[in-house]
C-alpha cells in the first residue's frame, strides 16, 4: 500500500481543504490498494477556522512540504542488540538479515551503531598484533566512535551530502523522542518521490513546497490551466464550475457512490464558500444542482446554511492586516508583470474607513516581500454582492474600469469573483 497525498493550494481556502478532504474519502473507497491522505500546505485564516469549527469539520492536517526526507529511507532493524553481549549475539542476525549496520542498546537506551567495518577493523587489528584471534570480543569492544545522528526531518539531499562526506557505513537517525532508526549508504542510491493529487489548483507556484520533486498523479480543478509537467499521462478533471467541491461530487456520482452525510456537509461547505452562497458569477447550474443534492443528504437548507457559515466570518478591522491580505492570495505573471490578487469576504463594507489605511500599508508590504510589481485586495460583501478593491501604487491602476472611491481604493458593485471578473480586468489593465 502506498501513500498518496491530496493537497490544495498554498494559501488554503474552504474549497481547497474541503475538496481535498472529500476526495480522499472517495479515493479510499474506490482504490483500497493505496492510502489517500488529505493535507493542507498552508495555514487557514481565522474565519475559515471558525467556520469549520462551527460545522464540526476537522480540516486536513498541515504538511509544510513534500521534499524527500530521511524518514522516507530510514531503516528500522527489529532485533535489539545489547551492548553487554558478545559477537556471538550478532551472528544469528547476520546469517538471516546480513545488515551492514546494527543498532546497539544499553537496556532501553540507544548506545550506537555497530557496523561490519567495526568488526573487520577489530579482527584485522588483533591479527596484526597477535597473529591470531583467540577470543570472541564483546559488543562494547567492537563499537567505534559514533558520529552526530541525522534527524528524520532532514532533507534527503542534505543528509546524502552529510553521509557521503563521512567514512561511516551507517548513521543513526533521531526524532523528537530520541532514536528512530538508521541509514546506510544503500538508502541513498535512489531518491524517493511522493505521489500527489492536486485539487483546486494546478500551477506549481501555488502548490505545496517541493512539488517539483513529486509525481503528480491527478489534477482536480476549476481554474485556468498552467499545469505542472508530468512524466506520464495522468487523470485531469478541470471544469469551468464555481467550486472544486462540485467536481468532486460529480466524481462521487460517476463512481456510483453517495457521499455520507459528513462528507456531503464538507462538500456543501466548499461549494457555498467558493460560490458565495451561489451568488458568484462563477456559479453554474451544475453547482446549484450539486448544492441542492448535498443539502438533502446532510439535512441542511442551502441558503440558511450559507448565511450561518458567513456569519462566522471575522470582520477585517479586528484581524492582522498582513495575515488577512495573504490568507487567500494568488500570484500571476502577465507580459513580465508580477501581480498578486487577494480576496477577503465580509458581511459589511460600512466599516471600510476604519481599516483601509492599515490594509493599504499591509498590501504594500506584501508586494515588496513577494517581489511583485502590483498587488490588489478585493474585499467582498457576500450579502450585498458588492466589492471594493485596494491597490498598491502602480501605473495599471489608471486602466481599471472601476470608479475610484479614494486614492488607491476602487468601487466594484456587482463584482464578486476574483477568477471570472477581477482577474480578466487586472490582466487587461496590465496589457493595455
Amino acid at each position: 500500500m502506498g501513500d498518496i497525498y491530496i493537497t490544495g493550494h498554498r494559501n488554503p481556502d474552504l474549497d481547497s481543504v474541503c475538496s481535498a478532504a472529500a476526495y480522499a474519502v472517495l479515493k479510499n473507497r474506490t482504490d483500497p490498494d493505496n492510502r489517500y491522505i488529505p493535507v493542507r500546505p498552508g495555514h487557514l485564516s481565522e474565519s475559515a477556522k471558525r467556520i469549520l469549527a462551527s460545522l464540526n469539520i476537522t480540516p486536513p492536517p498541515y504538511k509544510r512540504d513534500i521534499y524527500p526526507k530521511v524518514s522516507d529511507v530510514m531503516l528500522q532493524f527489529g532485533e535489539k542488540i545489547d551492548i553487554s553481549g558478545s559477537l556471538n549475539v550478532l551472528a544469528h542476525s547476520y546469517s538471516e538479515h546480513n545488515p551492514s549496520a546494527t543498532p546497539v542498546f544499553d537496556g532501553d537506551e540507544y548506545a550506537g551503531l555497530i557496523t561490519v567495518d567495526d568488526i573487520a577493523a577489530w579482527m584485522l587489528l588483533h591479527l596484526s598484533e597477535e597473529g591470531s584471534i583467540s577470543r570472541i570480543p564483546s559488543i562494547s569492544e567492537l563499537m567505534t566512535e559514533q558520529v552526530e545522528p541525522l534527524n528524520t526531518n532532514d532533507l534527503f539531499e542534505d543528509a546524502k551530502a552529510v553521509f557521503y562526506s563521512s567514512s561511516k557505513r551507517g548513521i543513526a537517525v533521531f526524532d523528537e523522542n530520541g532514536y528512530a532508526g538508521y541509514v546506510t549508504r544503500r538508502c541513498f542510491l535512489d531518491t524517493p518521490s511522493y505521489k500527489v493529487i492536486l485539487v483546486d489548483h494546478n500551477e506549481p507556484g501555488q502548490s505545496i513546497r517541493g512539488i517539483e520533486t513529486a509525481a503528480v498523479v491527478e489534477i482536480i480543478d476549476h481554474h485556468r490551466l498552467d499545469a505542472v509537467r508530468t512524466d506520464l499521462p495522468i487523470f485531469i478533471d478541470a471544469e469551468p464550475l464555481g467550486s472544486t467541491c462540485t467536481i468532486v461530487y460529480q466524481l462521487f456520482r460517476r463512481n456510483g457512490i453517495v457521499p455520507d452525510p459528513d462528507t456531503a456537509r464538507i462538500l456543501l461547505t466548499g461549494i457555498i464558500a467558493d460560490t458565495l452562497i451561489l451568488k458568484s458569477p462563477t456559479t453554474t447550474s451544475i453547482d446549484e444542482e450539486a448544492a441542492s443534492a448535498l443539502s438533502s443528504i446532510c439535512g441542511e437548507e442551502t441558503e440558511e446554511f450559507g448565511l450561518a457559515m458567513f456569519s462566522n466570518t471575522e470582520g477585517l478591522k479586528t484581524r492582522d492586516p498582513e495575515t488577512a491580505v495573504t490568507s487567500d492570495f494568488k500570484t500571476y505573471t502577465e507580459k513580465g508583470v508580477k501581480v498578486g490578487i487577494g480576496q477577503c469576504e465580509v458581511t459589511t463594507l460600512d466599516d471600510l474607513g476604519e481599516y483601509s489605511e492599515a490594509y493599504l500599508d499591509a498590501l504594500e508590504r506584501v508586494r515588496v516581500k513577494n517581489g511583485l510589481d502590483w498587488a490588489v485586495l478585493m474585499i467582498t460583501n457576500v450579502l450585498s454582492e458588492h466589492s471594493v478593491l485596494l491597490c498598491t501604487d502602480y501605473k495599471a491602476n489608471k486602466k481599471l474600469s472601476y470608479g475610484q472611491k479614494e486614492k488607491l481604493i476602487y468601487d466594484m458593485p456587482g463584482v464578486m469573483s476574483r477568477k471570472k471578473q477581477l482577474l480578466p480586468e487586472v490582466l487587461f489593465a496590465i496589457g493595455s
